[in-house]
């Protein structure tokens, strides 16, 4: 798994989304705040309200919210928001590679590689993330699964 400069932020400005929920974020303080650069936070942001996982205000008041709790999103569906598929082969999702001959098992390793990576970002929600900051530590059996 490849996790792109994109992917990177938009995890980054959901998790200080979520730390501030309920509460209208601005946009220029996400990008300050988590060393983005603003101007490609916006099209970030753009794609996670396309993906119903934030809503925005206008005006001065106006900002960017979650549409759900931060207990509801995962990691996982922020980057399928941002980078389509979680695991690519040679720009193909694993989900969907062919192989011949000697290499037909080989479709199979990429399926579980892929299995692996969706049971680890998508039991891990944002709060599970936010946990260390907002409440003592937990136990390392608590806490999501880490793939090395």
């Amino acid at each position: 798994m490849y996790v792109s400069a994109r992917s990177d932020y938009a995890v980054r400005a959901m998790l200080a989304v979520a730390q501030r929920h309920p509460e209208v974020v601005k946009a220029a303080v996400l990008a300050a705040n988590q060393d983005i650069p603003y101007s490609f936070l916006q099209g970030i942001l753009l794609d996670l309200r396309r993906a119903g996982l934030l809503h925005s205000l206008r005006g001065a008041d106006g900002g960017y919210a979650l549409t759900r709790a931060p207990g509801e999103i995962t990691v996982g569906d922020v980057l399928r928001a941002t980078g389509g598929a979680l695991t690519t082969v040679r720009g193909v999702p694993a989900e969907v590679t062919a192989y011949r001959g000697v290499a037909v098992g080989l479709g199979e390793v990429w399926l579980s590689v892929h299995r692996a990576i969706e049971g680890v970002v998508d039991r891990a929600s944002l709060a599970d993330l936010l946990a260390p900051v907002d409440r003592p530590a937990r136990d390392a059996a608590d806490r999501p699964p880490c793939v090395a």
